[in-house]
């Protein structure tokens, strides 16, 4: 049997059919082995069935434990991640499967995040809110500019991980999206490596966006401060971070 090669992370909430076309596109475009997990916070999420009744043994449905909320979500999916590579990605149909390959194999050269950006040359983001955009893109733009972090798009959900690194620093997060953005911060602190592509990214085309912006941008604004400083051993990354949790 053939190793996998990645695990692919989608945090799912009440897509019901719609998540059978974005399975459709993973699957004609990821050549390179790989396992798929949905994960839902009940049982009685509307995806679940869909998933259930797809013909593709390499997809599952994972119910969520440790808690409501797509944070919590990704969580759960990169704990059980089989694979060396993890790639997390959305349920809506935003991200461009197409690029899964290319975020795997720049991990397996070497690179600890690989970052898909709709804000380097060649990248774009299509429809969306006007201020959720705009306040991404000079996050992104800033971070590179300023912290020096790798990647114009730090903020971006889509993006592939060394799991080892994931198991070493761990997630901190709880809330919202904000995971993408801690763990390029851990990888900036580490000094390790950063890359990026471009990427096309769409407005999804049915369905509510259940992004809260008031609600989850002091969780982000945490990990664009964190991204400024010193280099840190892991050691003293987990210290730090446990210490911000304990406080």
């Amino acid at each position: 049997m053939t190793a996998i090669r990645v695990s692919v992370v989608i945090p799912a909430y009440n897509e019901g059919e719609h998540i059978v076309p974005v399975l459709d596109r993973i699957f004609e475009a990821v050549t390179v082995e790989c396992e798929v997990a949905i994960v839902v916070d009940t049982a009685e999420d509307s995806t679940l069935p869909f998933v259930e009744k797809y013909d593709d043994s390499r997809v599952v449905c994972l119910v969520n434990t440790y808690g409501p909320g797509p944070a919590n979500a990704i969580r759960f999916g990169i704990d059980a991640a089989a694979a060396p590579v993890t790639v997390v990605t959305m349920a809506d149909g935003c991200d461009d499967a197409r690029q899964i390959d290319e975020l795997v194999r720049l991990v397996e050269r070497g690179v600890t995040v690989a970052a898909a950006s709709r804000y380097m040359p060649g990248g774009q983001q299509v429809g969306g809110p006007f201020l959720k955009g705009l306040l991404s893109a000079l996050a992104g733009r800033s971070l590179r500019v300023f912290a020096r972090i790798g990647t114009r798009d730090a903020t971006n959900s889509f993006k592939a991980y060394s799991t080892g690194f994931l198991r070493d620093v761990g997630i901190d997060s709880r809330a919202g999206f904000e995971i993408g953005l801690e763990l390029t911060a851990k990888a900036r602190r580490l000094r390790l490596p950063v890359a990026e592509i471009p990427t096309i990214w769409l407005d999804r085309t049915y369905g509510v966006s259940n992004f809260k912006l008031g609600q989850w941008l002091p969780k982000y604004l945490r990990w664009y401060w964190f991204a400024f400083g010193p280099r840190l051993t892991l050691e003293q990354l987990q210290n730090k971070t446990r210490e911000k949790k304990d406080g």
